[in-house]
């Protein structure tokens, strides 16, 4: 079956790559994404993603629009979104996700590595 495959949606690069060399150490496959658009093209084109891991605010298609598209496209899809707005909540739409959890920034690398195994390895 491989490594479980997780998209990253994050437009701060240093950010996202830090992020997707944690998960790599975890024998996980990242995929990466500068925006939400390009995320939701990366999921498109594979069905192997398990999760998209996703800034909140980004340019060209935002978080939240991302995960619409995508719980559309692929509906037993976890989500986990990031964002450094305290009081930001993901809107009622998005809550048909099986799993949905947002993480603050600044992120606790360690705690998002941790959330990330934990939401893949239930069912």
């Amino acid at each position: 079956m491989g490594a479980p495959q997780i998209v990253i949606a994050e437009d701060e690069g240093e950010l996202r790559s830090l992020i997707a060399e944690l998960l790599e150490a975890r024998d996980l496959k990242v995929l990466e994404a500068e925006d939400g658009k390009q995320a939701y093209e990366l999921l498109r084109k594979n069905s192997g993603v398990s999760l998209p891991l996703s800034d909140v605010r980004m340019p060209n298609m935002d978080g939240y629009e991302l995960v619409e598209k995508a719980l559309d496209l692929r509906p037993e899809l976890k989500v986990l979104m990031m964002t450094g707005y305290a009081q930001e909540r993901p809107p009622s739409e998005l809550m048909r996700a099986r799993e949905i959890r947002t993480l603050h920034k600044p992120v606790d690398l360690e705690r998002l590595s941790d959330l990330v195994c934990e939401m893949l390895s239930r069912p």
